[in-house]
């Protein structure tokens, strides 16, 4: 069926005051529905929204242009194990070359064709928004960023492409596309009837990139997951010692900036996970500075409840992890600019430097008192980004788009 607005008329509630009628709730369950993303070969927080746009509507096929079902990168979890995943025919090219794809991604999704639905629902910082739709399709867009690689993070790319020695030529590549693409990629931006953001920063950056407006609904952050304290032997009582930092280590991560500043005053610092810039990172380090490259789910949050502070250095679309740590009690301290904007409050939930400098970092870490942070309000500040926090929001959001 396709959504109708409500006809009934307004009513005087007093002899001064009318009041629009409530249009009663539309059934989404009863809706024709398709969920549609740029890929699903990964567990980060792009797939978290998809898995939950799952769970809201989950009898909805999720089309995306490729998809890894082996469960063991779930990390135990059933996750679209149960979900009707319908792929292009990318999905037969090695999932590695996901990223170099996008001129071949953006004729996958034109050509795939959702009209036959009431609403769809579009998870998307890339070319998944150009699915085609009828006259009387809803088309709601979920924006983590305006296409990176077009927009915002241009130079970043050109500097650091990710393709080894075929890197000159994926800049010559980037440099003779980008002017078409940032054409058609404007274009296809204009196309969903409502646009929600997934921070106030990409709320700012689709009014600049595409000249829209849009709607804030904050990523979901798996706070659960994180609030408990599974103490090892010895560990009971103990007190918040160190820092920590975890992600994927690429140039744009700037984990450097914290190895570096810790290096130099000799703190205490916990770097997890791997990436390209591993090695360079390992090169660097100062004796106060430790690396974990093999951390189970369990033993993060283990670590982000004994370090004072996780340090987030980098301007990130929101920074997902940073709220993790938080959940488990941690205040951030973090780059002043992007999604840590919304989570960070000084002195109650983190704290901020103003460059991303080895110097500025390191006045911020000098300057740290984790003696004046609650954590239990820390964590209290997190559930607002909660999974469940996530579903009732965007639920609201597209009962509010389909009643207007």
């Amino acid at each position: 069926m396709s959504p109708r607005r409500s006809s009934q008329k307004s009513k005087k509630i007093t002899k001064k005051t009318a009041v629009q009628a409530v249009a009663p709730a539309i059934d989404l369950q009863s809706l024709k529905v398709a969920i549609v993303c740029d890929w699903l070969t990964g567990t980060g927080g792009a797939e978290r929204v998809v898995l939950e746009m799952h769970r809201l509507f989950p009898k909805a096929p999720i089309y995306t242009s490729q998809y890894d079902k082996n469960p063991q990168i779930w990390y135990g979890d059933t996750w679209f194990q149960d979900a009707d995943v319908r792929t292009t025919w990318l999905q037969h090219l090695p999932k590695k070359l996901k990223k170099f794809l996008p001129v071949l991604r953006a004729r996958a999704f034109r050509k795939l064709d959702l009209s036959a639905y009431d609403l769809v629902v579009v998870s998307s910082s890339a070319e998944a928004k150009a699915v085609k739709t009828g006259p009387q399709t809803k088309v709601i867009w979920y924006c983590h960023a305006p296409t990176h690689y077009y927009w915002s993070r241009f130079d970043d790319y050109m500097k650091h492409p990710g393709m080894g020695v075929f890197n000159p030529l994926a800049q010559i590549g980037l440099l003779l596309l980008v002017g078409p693409m940032r054409k058609w990629d404007w274009r296809i931006a204009q196309k969903p009837g409502y646009v929600i953001a997934n921070s106030t920063h990409i709320q700012t950056d689709i009014k600049k990139y595409y000249g829209r407006d849009s709607t804030v609904v904050f990523p979901p952050v798996d706070t659960k997951r994180f609030e408990t304290f599974v103490s090892q032997e010895g560990e009971t009582g103990r007190e918040r010692f160190g820092f920590v930092i975890a992600g994927r280590q690429t140039p744009y991560k700037r984990v450097d900036l914290a190895v570096d500043a810790c290096s130099r005053l000799n703190l205490p610092l916990t770097v997890i996970g791997n990436g390209p810039e591993h090695n360079n990172l390992t090169a660097k380090a100062g004796q106060s500075i430790r690396f974990l490259t093999n951390v189970s789910d369990a033993q993060l949050a283990h670590h982000f409840h004994l370090a004072q502070a996780f340090i987030f250095p980098n301007l990130d679309d929101f920074g997902i992890t940073a709220v993790e740590a938080q959940s488990a009690g941690a205040p951030v301290i973090a780059y002043k600019a992007g999604g840590a904007l919304d989570y960070i409050t000084p002195g109650k939930t983190g704290a901020f430097f103003d460059e991303q400098t080895v110097d500025s970092l390191a006045q911020a870490l000098k300057s740290f008192k984790s003696s004046k942070y609650d954590s239990a309000a820390i964590k209290q500040s997190a559930e607002q980004y909660s999974v469940k926090n996530f579903g009732t929001n965007l639920q609201k959001v597209i009962q509010d788009y389909l009643a207007s």
